[in-house]
């Protein structure tokens, strides 16, 4: 086919999706395939580990057929995956022990408490930079360790392993020849001592975590691995991994202290780079690796918002309000404001600034007169105030004003949602050509270990704006003290017993 391509696996919360792209970032081919949410009770949620490796399987084949590409057309695989969920399985069968417990269940919630009340708090920020939250991978595993019998004869016999899903999909492209996970993803498991670089033996000994149960960490970009030719017909290096959040901010070429993106996907994650030094925040944000390269680690504050596009799909499919996306942007459009309702998407509990784990969804300020149009128009609204509160965190945190907010994710297709978020910040925002910059991320990580770019400078020309959204009206500071009211109103509705 000529010049080669960069296959990246972005797998997702509630699908898997394979993009291929070309040395210009242009999109090639491209596979998706949604999987199943499972809710054993409210607040838990659980993923299939096999569905996930056959979806991505899948779309990543997908992506090829569409493309015509054959291995010898694909210069290197990167992923770039959900982050924080666990996956338990055999070494030895390569069978998973149990369901995948997805970031965002709150079941962990009474470990959490205990952790707090242990004082461990600050041990836990200084060192991970996380604060004590169920969205971590440490409680999870913890969990598993102490009420999944099938987990607990594998960690006796030493043939447990556990892993992020980045460490699950390499598993299986690698037939279980290799066994890592990059450093981004290590540093969203309440395991891994940011600074040193490695897995912390303190916080293994808290959670009871066998060090042979968790795998070798290494660079976000460089050789990992050899995806098998049975997948794709030959055989294909595995050169870029990385979180999501982290694959996007690499992917919007935020290659500087003081840039940040928003990805408005099931949640909204602000992230900034800070460059080689960690930085910390009072102000419920977190202190992240934004990826490892050369054994040189880049760091970035983060604010999550656990729901964000979930709730468009929640309107979509749970109460069956709209068909699509888009007919929520279109609905919102129709009616001048919310007629006075105020939504707040606490599915799972708030993450920053609030941090509330037994925070639930609210629907405040309804009456007669309210249709589906205005809980469409409150539901976008919703997700615009939550990044505005991390924006606002991340600028009181770091000391740094932004200048503009780059963009990306499904829920960033929505121009009233953009509109709103630019008049709310007084900043524009900015979308890139490709909105894939999730997946343009990692093949851009694996790009660089396969030499299709020398440097992150040549990086910098293939990012393209697309759309700007420019400050308009301001005059919103009611409707966001009606939201923020709410919030205090959503906060607490769980209790430690009920969860």
């Amino acid at each position: 086919m000529g010049e080669k391509m960069i296959l990246a696996l972005d797998q997702g919360t509630t699908s898997s999706r394979a993009v291929l792209f070309d040395a210009q970032g242009n999109i090639r081919g491209m596979g998706q395939r949604e999987f199943t949410q499972i809710y054993p009770a409210p607040g838990l949620v659980e993923h299939n580990a096999k569905e996930i490796w056959e979806t991505q399987l899948f779309a990543m084949r997908r992506a090829a057929e569409q493309a015509g590409a054959q291995a010898a057309d694909i210069a290197a695989i990167g992923i770039t995956n959900q982050r924080e969920t666990v996956v338990a399985w055999d070494a030895e069968t390569g069978e998973p022990a149990a369901n995948a417990i997805v970031w965002q269940c709150r079941r962990t919630a009474p470990e959490c408490e205990r952790l707090k009340s242990a004082g461990m708090e600050p041990y836990i920020h200084g060192t991970t930079g996380l604060i004590v939250d169920p969205y971590f991978s440490g409680t999870k595993m913890k969990w598993m360790l102490e009420n999944v019998p099938a987990v607990q004869k594998l960690a006796s016999t030493g043939r447990l392993r556990f892993g992020t899903v980045d460490t699950w999909l390499i598993w299986q492209l690698t037939k279980g020849k290799r066994y890592v996970t990059d450093a981004t993803n290590a540093s969203r498991t309440m395991l891994f001592d940011i600074r040193a670089g490695k897995w912390d033996e303190k916080m293994l000994g808290t959670f009871g975590v066998p060090r042979s149960a968790l795998p070798e960490v290494v660079d976000s970009s460089g050789f990992l691995g050899t995806c098998d030719a049975s997948f794709l017909g030959g055989e294909i290096p595995i050169c870029g991994v990385a979180g999501d959040q982290h694959a996007a901010l690499f992917g919007q070429c935020c290659f500087h202290p003081g840039m940040a993106k928003n990805t408005y996907g099931t949640g909204c994650f602000v992230l900034m780079n800070t460059g080689e030094t960690p930085v910390f925040s009072d102000k419920g944000l977190l202190t992240t690796v934004a990826w490892r390269i050369g054994g040189k680690t880049t760091y970035a504050l983060e604010g999550s918002a656990f729901n964000a596009g979930s709730a468009i799909q929640w309107l979509r499919d749970e109460l069956k309000l709209i068909e699509t996306p888009q007919e929520a942007d279109r609905l919102a459009e129709t009616v001048p404001d919310t007629a006075g309702a105020a939504f707040v998407p606490a599915f799972t509990g708030l993450g920053a600034p609030y941090w509330d784990m037994y925070a639930r969804g609210a629907l405040l300020g309804v009456t007669r007169g309210m249709s589906k149009a205005h809980l469409c128009r409150a539901v976008l609204e919703s997700i615009a105030y939550e990044s505005l509160d991390l924006v606002a965190a991340m600028e009181q945190g770091s000391g740094v004003a932004l200048s503009e907010l780059r963009v990306d994710g499904g829920a960033s297709r929505s121009r009233f949602l953009m509109q709103y978020q630019a008049d709310l910040l007084q900043k524009p925002v900015r979308q890139p050509m490709t909105l894939e910059t999730t997946a343009l991320g990692a093949a851009m990580l694996a790009g660089l270990a396969a030499g299709i770019w020398r440097s992150q400078g040549d990086l910098e020309g293939v990012w393209r704006a697309g759309k700007e959204y420019l400050p308009g009206s301001d005059a919103h500071e009611k409707a966001a003290a009606r939201w923020h009211r709410a919030v205090e109103r959503s906060k607490g509705w769980e209790t430690e017993e009920s969860v």
